[in-house]
Parts: structure tokens; C-alpha cells; sequence
């Protein structure tokens, strides 16, 4: 690695940092300029032991002997500035130890996603990144194979989805899937049941639905506010509740991810 010790924040080696925090800018440019961030040496480990390729590093002083462990044997360029610099630069406090511009894979084939795999969550029109990184956590955490994310949910690569999914997003298998007129043939050819998550009249309860689920099963969590969309549901095969009590309808869309798959898979 070449260390490069900043001088002018206006050094276009930089471009990649700046303005880490305006997220609607940034979900657009990171996906034209074909990166992502991993922040924190954690991140950035899971990311190189996947595969994934380091355009560079920006590290303080007191975190650059752990990153030389990570990245020490790759010809890139690690720039080195004082955590003040730092600060100015991407708009928030770096205290994770390290942030890397990473190339950002190519997604595979929603086949070859669905090829080996018996439970898979789909993110349809998911909004907040937290969401998004606690999904896939869930998925890791909990033994699901892999996620589907449809054409209006958020970007799984996106900085903060990356950090709360403790960088699982950067293990589980995942890809984007066309819209539902497309994507639930896929499914269904593939022999997997489409579940939503979802308050109907004719939902049946996790619990009777988790005795009598079959082998293959696509669990689709909605967005945030309005939950799934017409075309979603009209996708469904069934429609799954969680049981709810003291006047609570729903819970957040993560914990549901959570609930559902210790229900599927464990429970």
C-alpha cells in the first residue's frame, strides 16, 4: 500500500469522501461512479475476505497499524490525515478506525441466487437504510439463504445499511429483482411460495403458517409506512400476521424480519 499523507482537502484522490452524509446525492453517485463505503476495520475485513475490491482507505493516525494488517499487501493508496481533517471531509465524526471506497461488485443472476436456496427475504420499497442493514442481519444472523430486493427499495450498499448490517450485506447472497409482474414468475418457477408480511383480512398467523410452510419459501417484507403495494400482494400465494396485542398493530419491519425467520427457521 502507498500511504498518502493529506495535504489539500481539495485533492481530487479524494473525491470518493466527499459528502459522505447528503444521502440522496450519494445513493445516486456511488451507484454512477460504481462504489460503495465499508466503514470500520470490521466492515472492510468482511468486504476483502468476499472478494471485494479496495479503491482506497482514509485512516487516522492511531488506526493506521490495524488497517496496514487488512490492506498493508494491496497497491492502493491509503490516505492518512488528522481526525479533524477527516471530519471536515466526510461530514461526521470517523471513530470506526477506517473508511474504504470500494469497487462495488457486479449482482449475480436472480437464478443463481435462488439456485441453492430454501428461504429467501425479499425488501420491497424498504426507505431507510437502517431497515435495509438490520434486514439483512436478520438473514445472516438467523440462517436465511439470501435477499431479493425489488426495483423501489434502498440501496443495500449504501454506507449505513452496510454499517448496520455489520457488513452482512457483504455475505449474503442478494440481488435486484424486476418488478412482481416478472419477479413472482421467477419465484414460482423456482418452486417458492411468495409470503408477504402483511395486515388482510385473510392473513393467516405465523405460527399456523410456519407448521404447514413449504421446503422453498420467499418471505416479503414492505416498506416502512404504507407496507406492501397492491402489486405485491396480488404476487402473494399467502398472507402471514404476526400476532399482535395492547392495541399495536405491526411491528418495525426489521424486528418483523427477525420474528418471522426465528419463526421459519428455528422456532
Amino acid at each position: 500500500m502507498e500511504i498518502v499523507r493529506i495535504g489539500s482537502l481539495d485533492d481530487p484522490r479524494l473525491t470518493d469522501y466527499v459528502g459522505l452524509t447528503d444521502v440522496q446525492l450519494r445513493t445516486r453517485k456511488e451507484v454512477e461512479r460504481g462504489l460503495y463505503m465499508a466503514e470500520s476495520q470490521t466492515v472492510l475485513g468482511r468486504a476483502l475476505r468476499a472478494g471485494h475490491v479496495p479503491r482506497s482507505v482514509l485512516v487516522s493516525e492511531r488506526w493506521l497499524p490495524d488497517v496496514e494488517t487488512l490492506v498493508g499487501h494491496l497497491d492502493i493508496p491509503v490516505f492518512l490525515g488528522e481526525e479533524s481533517q477527516l471530519s471536515t471531509l466526510i461530514g461526521f465524526h470517523l471513530h470506526r478506525g477506517a473508511l474504504a471506497a470500494m469497487q462495488r461488485p457486479v449482482l449475480p443472476e436472480v437464478a443463481d441466487v435462488l439456485r441453492d436456496a430454501k428461504v429467501v427475504v425479499v425488501l420491497d420499497g424498504l426507505v431507510d437504510h437502517t431497515n435495509v442493514g438490520a434486514a439483512f442481519r436478520s438473514v445472516a444472523g438467523l440462517g436465511a439463504d439470501a435477499v431479493l430486493v425489488t426495483p423501489t427499495c434502498s440501496d443495500p450498499l449504501y454506507r449505513r445499511a452496510v454499517r448496520v448490517s455489520m457488513g452482512t450485506v457483504l455475505q449474503v447472497p442478494w440481488t435486484r429483482i424486476p418488478e412482481w409482474r416478472e419477479a413472482a414468475p421467477m419465484l414460482h418457477d423456482a418452486g417458492f411460495q411468495i409470503a408477504s408480511l402483511a395486515l388482510a383480512d385473510d392473513a393467516v398467523d405465523l405460527a399456523d403458517w410456519r407448521r404447514d410452510r413449504p421446503e422453498r419459501v420467499a418471505v416479503v417484507l414492505g416498506n416502512e409506512g404504507h407496507g406492501l403495494g397492491r402489486d405485491a400482494l396480488a404476487a402473494s400465494d399467502v398472507v402471514v400476521r404476526i400476532p399482535m396485542h395492547n392495541g399495536v398493530d405491526s411491528l418495525n419491519v426489521a424486528a418483523t424480519s427477525a420474528v418471522v425467520l426465528w419463526a421459519a427457521l428455528h422456532a
